[in-house]
């Protein structure tokens, strides 16, 4: 494998769409067997070719690792209360 596998909190700090081999490190897999399931169809979630690059939807990684909802931190929060706050004040 040429890297680690994604930790939990790392998995919901991808983009929306995934090269294969960053898909491959959420999956645990090495990018050669990435490859390779892709061109048996049998990787675990969609795969989208666009023109010589595959692609990969980050929702469909989620659904294939059974995460059905984003966690929400509680850093997050305050971050959003404290835009709120200071949105209403320019309002």
């Amino acid at each position: 494998m040429t890297g680690s596998p994604l930790s939990f909190p790392e998995l919901f700090q991808l983009p929306s769409v995934l090269d294969l081999r960053t898909a491959a490190l959420a999956f645990g897999i090495s990018t050669s067997t990435a490859y390779r399931l892709n061109r048996k169809n049998e990787f675990p979630c969609p795969v989208i070719r666009v023109g010589r690059h595959y692609r990969v939807p980050t929702a469909g990684v989620f659904r294939a690792l059974c995460i059905d909802e984003l966690p929400i931190y509680t850093d997050d929060l305050a971050r959003g209360i404290e835009y709120e706050e200071k949105r209403n004040d320019y309002l």
